[in-house]
């Protein structure tokens, strides 16, 4: 695209996304699909979910993903706007909650403790969404995913097989 009238939309979802990314940035995925997707139309499904893999496989923080996107809407300069829009907000309100924790605060702890599910509510959203929009036939996704999801979770094996399996699956479709 790259289209510098596109890098205050992206700045704006960002920063919004920045805010509410409890979990990390992977729990706000659904949201980001919703915004990069349907909202703005910058990218298609497949491509947001290709983003998504490369960003995943890269070594780094998985947030890597949003300067894909950047870089998609507006190139280098999207990149730096877009991470900067979703680390530099989160960044600080990290720091907040640090100065205060060191005041053991009892009311901090409950709120620590009630945000575990709805981080937990919220990555599980992610993954949902990632496998309706890489598989092609919609009934195959929930089972994948789940299938995906129980062998990472119950196997002592690298999640990295996954990722493998997925490639392969990828590749018999081409």
């Amino acid at each position: 695209m790259s289209e510098d009238g596109e890098i205050g939309p992206l700045v704006l979802a960002f920063l919004a996304l920045s805010l509410v990314s409890v979990g990390g940035g992977i729990a706000v995925l659904p949201e980001m699909h919703r915004l990069v997707v349907e909202q703005h139309g910058w990218m298609d499904s497949l491509a947001f979910a290709k983003r998504f893999a490369l960003a995943q496989a890269a070594p780094g923080p998985n947030i890597m993903v949003v300067g894909l996107i950047g870089w998609h809407v507006a190139g280098a300069t999207g990149m730096f706007a877009a991470m900067l829009a979703m680390c530099g907000p989160t960044s600080l309100l990290a720091y907040a909650v640090a100065r205060l924790r060191q005041r053991d605060l009892p009311w901090l702890r409950l709120v620590e403790r009630g945000l575990v599910p709805i981080a937990v509510g919220l990555i599980a959203a992610s993954g949902l969404l990632l496998a309706k929009g890489t598989v092609e036939e919609a009934t195959l996704a929930l089972p994948l995913a789940a299938a995906c999801t129980v062998f990472v979770w119950r196997s002592s094996r690298s999640p990295l097989w996954v990722l493998v399996a997925g490639a392969l699956y990828g590749a018999l479709l081409l």
